[in-house]
């Protein structure tokens, strides 16, 4: 997932914008260029995790952020408590009736000691204190 998509993500809920990131891991594209003007990002910078009227220019890194990629990592809506896994560079942001209890509840383990201790146990759609 690149960072600049939290420029135009909101929870598909309760349309909370911009959603928490945490970055489990990421992995870089030297050959990407950035051939426009700064900054790509129209609101809200998320490899800064700021709003764009918060930065000055020169702390803007768009040439920095569009190498990057994020493999692993979770969005979290901070008004409804809901998640939404990033899994092989791919944010998952489905509805709770389409989502797999197994394999979030795999995802929550597996990061147990990176992800906020809220969203463990009171969690939605799922949390460890249920499993």
């Amino acid at each position: 997932m690149k960072y600049r998509l939290l420029d135009i993500l909101a929870c598909p809920y309760d349309k909370k914008f911009p959603l928490k990131l945490i970055v489990f891991s990421e992995k870089r594209y030297e050959h990407r260029q950035f051939r426009n003007k700064k900054p790509l990002c129209e609101l809200y910078c998320g490899l800064k995790g700021k709003n764009i009227s918060e930065l000055k220019p020169e702390e803007l890194e768009c040439e920095d952020c569009i190498k990057r990629e994020i493999v692993e990592g979770i969005l979290i809506c901070t008004e409804c408590n809901r998640w939404f896994p990033i899994r092989d560079e791919i944010p998952i942001l489905l509805p709770d009736e389409l989502r797999k209890r197994t394999e979030d509840i795999e995802f929550l383990k597996k990061y147990s000691d990176r992800i906020p201790k809220e969203i463990l146990e009171r969690g939605k759609p799922f949390n460890l204190s249920e499993s």
